[in-house]
């Protein structure tokens, strides 16, 4: 059976007169309510781009920009700051400490990347609780300092191990 162009290859099983309005076409846009897809072809397609892809529905896949997590006072980091970056702001010119906390408290996956940013002209102290933070540049460990309008990132590398480098940074 066959309504205009659109081909009817189900059982129709209600007294339901089809109409255009109460038919699913494979142009336009429909809202589908009450409906279940049956081995829906989602993923990568074969060839061509895969586009308006969502996370959540809101945010683009990957990154288009680096989150902000604005602190003007000493911060112990949570998981929600993965790939974000830790800000102090110019309007606090006070020294803070940002503390990563210890992997058995907040456990960050592998890969983790979070940058700090100082605007103001007290330093910030990037501190590491129970694991390790090496230095790129010397392989050195322990806390470091970020200088005013210094940009410094630490990756996670190991499930206790943390690399940190940037400018501003010793």
């Amino acid at each position: 059976m066959a309504y205009g162009s659109v081909k009817v290859d189900s059982i129709i099983t209600s007294t339901q007169t089809l109409t255009a309005d109460n038919l699913v076409t494979t142009t336009g846009t429909q809202t589908l309510t009450n409906k279940t897809l049956t081995t829906p072809a989602i993923g990568t397609p074969a060839s061509g781009t895969l586009s308006n892809c969502t996370v959540d529905g809101t945010d683009a896949v990957g990154f288009r920009n680096i989150p902000q997590n604005s602190q003007s006072a000493a911060y112990t980091l949570v998981l929600a700051d993965n790939g974000k970056h830790i800000f102090h702001p110019v309007g606090d010119n006070n020294a803070r400490t940002f503390t990563i906390p210890a992997n058995s408290s907040v456990a960050y996956p592998i890969g983790t990347a979070i940058t700090f940013i100082n605007m103001a002209a007290a330093a910030v102290t990037i501190a590491i609780t129970t694991d390790t933070m090496y230095l790129s540049s010397t392989g050195t460990t322990g806390s470091r300092t970020l200088a005013q309008y210094g940009s410094a990132t630490a990756v996670k590398i190991t499930s206790t191990n943390w690399l940190i480098s940037g400018s501003g940074l010793t």
